[in-house]
């Protein structure tokens, strides 16, 4: 008996120590989160301090704008009522022609001329007119003239307006970059996630098969000792019992990351196995009401032994909510393209924000919990099974349901 102890109580170091480095990991990974906002927010200032700076580059640039359309108004005033006026006219039409910003000069009859503006746009007068109208609605009043026009409408230049609109161009561009990297850095770390529990998982169930080995062989032989009392054969079945069990955990975990075999199952029929195996590890005072089976089987495609881990995994989530006292419902229903089932309690409830956190690996509100349940529920579900799963519905201190869908055999 003492060595089959020892082969017992390597068999619980060996799943303890495992609970003790996913723990360890799942503490790193809820560091990760807290990078990323800060990441998040130095992204932030730093898209900010360019929207100043473009800001302030812009309206220096229209400052300077401001004072050289005063000195074209000039330099214009000046030559046109010079005495010599035939001979200078010349150098106004080269300082025109080095005038960069677009306006419009209107003669005391009315007639428009136009500049930089295009070769087409200045000679439409419906056009100039618009772009009167548009100045005048903005508030601004034109520089007048003497002699060679009345007014002068004048606009920003071109590059002006780029600068105004290259912050927007470049939060666009900021934008699809960090919706491209955050697709790719997703995708890259579920893809490693994935790769780490399933060789976690299969690492597991290699692990715990040399122990429950070695310990149904020592069952064997403690079944083969001469004169048992009926004590002693009653913790031999039990032993027995917990061994099977063992087995069947092992095989769960080593199905983690393969491709599970899917069987046609009545879905009444499972839930109510998981039920009874469920309940007769609750306190006294935890009600069961789930559906009894039917005459006419609703039947879904499952991998048995991981479905049944997902429902035991949401029970036992259920009883750990409600402190040894409460009620714990199932509810099978059609929508549609899938087959739902509910599995709700009147337990401590979840948090609104928390409604898809619980299913993040290393997130639990357990003092021992690994925060490991609801995601490898997630990945057995969505994953193996094409479903869905998630929180339908939960208030604080009344209760939580959480809803699977399968899709229906076609």
């Amino acid at each position: 008996m003492t060595i089959f102890y020892k082969h017992y109580s390597y068999l619980l170091y060996s799943i303890t120590n495992f609970g003790l480095e996913v723990f360890v990991k799942m503490e790193i990974y809820q560091h990760k989160s807290r990078w990323k906002i800060v990441l998040a927010s130095v992204g932030l200032l730093i898209l900010l301090a360019t929207l100043i700076y473009s800001n302030y580059l812009s309206n220096k640039l229209e400052e300077s704008e401001q004072k050289n359309i005063v000195l074209f108004k000039m330099s214009i005033d000046k030559i046109l009522n010079d005495p010599n006026y035939d001979a200078d006219y010349e150098l106004a039409e080269t300082i025109r022609d080095f005038f960069s910003l677009p306006c419009i000069l209107e003669s005391d009859q009315g007639t428009l001329m136009a500049i930089n503006f295009g070769p087409e746009k200045d000679e439409d007068s419906i056009f100039l007119r618009k772009k009167i109208e548009e100045f005048k609605a903005a508030g601004k009043v034109p520089l007048e003239n003497r002699g060679y026009s009345k007014y002068i409408y004048y606009f920003n230049s071109p590059l002006l307006a780029r600068i105004k609109y290259f912050p927007l161009f470049q939060v666009l561009l900021v934008g699809m970059f960090i919706v491209l990297g955050y697709y790719l850095f997703s995708t890259s770390r579920k893809s490693e996630q994935n790769q780490v529990w399933a060789g976690m998982a299969k690492e597991t169930a290699h692990q715990l098969g040399t122990p429950i080995s070695a310990i149904m062989a020592w069952i064997e032989h403690l079944k083969m000792t001469p004169n048992l009392s009926l004590e002693q054969s009653e913790i031999v079945g039990e032993l027995t019992n917990d061994v099977n069990r063992l087995e069947l955990i092992a095989d769960r975990f080593s199905k983690i990351g393969s491709d599970p075999k899917l069987e046609t199952t009545n879905i009444y029929d499972e839930l109510q196995k998981c039920k009874n195996y469920m309940q007769k590890r609750a306190a006294r005072k935890v009600s069961f009401y789930f559906p009894e089976p039917q005459n006419t089987s609703l039947t879904v495609n499952i991998n048995q032994h991981l479905f049944d881990w997902v429902i035991e995994n949401l029970i036992r989530n259920s009883l750990d909510s409600m402190d040894g006292q409460g009620e714990i419902s199932g509810h099978i229903y059609e929508e549609e393209n899938y087959i739902c089932i509910d599995i709700s309690d009147t337990g401590k409830g979840i948090a609104p924000s928390n409604f898809k956190t619980v299913f993040q690996p290393g997130f639990t509100t357990k003092k021992r919990g690994w925060g490991l349940g609801l995601s490898l529920a997630k990945r057995i579900i969505e994953n193996y099974h094409k479903g869905k799963i998630f929180v339908k519905n939960s208030k604080l201190n009344e209760g939580t349901c959480f809803t699977i869908k399968l899709p229906k055999i076609s």
